[in-house]
């Protein structure tokens, strides 16, 4: 039996069919073969193509000790029979102007096998429902070859900020993004 929306546990935030968890362990050979694709490494800024033996298990040991716990998640489909590994969503707490409040910047991925399907957008929004950084704006970037990405965060309420670019590690090469901010609360 497939579940419209799936209750989240403790830790976890419920984001329809499929939940946002920490990061374990056991996620770094999903997250090895889904990164490893050089269609999700390339709409990244950070994801090297190709993608290095132990990368996977020394990405999964920074999030599992993080300085700030909870600020990166998997989303995990198993519960509604979808993959473990759907993608992974994180905040990066960036330096808050004086008396503001917290602000964070949203970085995402899906994988190649669920693009298209709403997966994405569930996410962003479910992360803005629970704000579990409790900051006050988030800031997105994307590169503007993914217009997909840009269309998540516009559907999420996201205002375009302006252009800009970004270094893209797997195409070892600036790339022209467009910049987005969402105030929360």
């Amino acid at each position: 039996m497939v579940l419209d929306t799936v209750p989240a546990a403790k830790g976890q935030i419920a984001a329809g069919r499929f939940v946002l968890r920490p990061v374990r362990a056991s996620d770094a050979g999903l997250i090895a073969h889904h990164a490893g694709d050089r269609r999700v490494a390339e709409a990244t800024q950070n994801i090297p193509h190709p993608f290095p033996p132990g990368a996977a298990e020394a990405y999964v040991a920074r999030a599992i000790t993080h300085e700030r716990p909870g600020s990166v998640w998997v989303m995990d489909g198993t519960a509604t029979g979808l993959s473990e590994v759907l993608g992974v969503i994180s905040l990066k707490p960036m330096e808050a102007a004086k008396g503001k409040g917290g602000q964070s910047e949203v970085a995402y991925w899906v994988a190649p096998a669920f693009w298209n399907t709403g997966i994405a957008s569930e996410t962003v929004r479910a992360l803005i429902a629970a704000n579990p950084l409790q900051d006050c704006t988030y800031f997105a970037e994307v590169f503007q070859d993914n217009p997909g990405s840009a269309r998540v965060l516009t559907n999420a309420g996201f205002q375009y900020l302006g252009d800009a670019e970004a270094f893209s590690v797997a195409r070892n090469a600036r790339v022209p993004t467009w910049t987005y901010v969402r105030k929360l609360g």
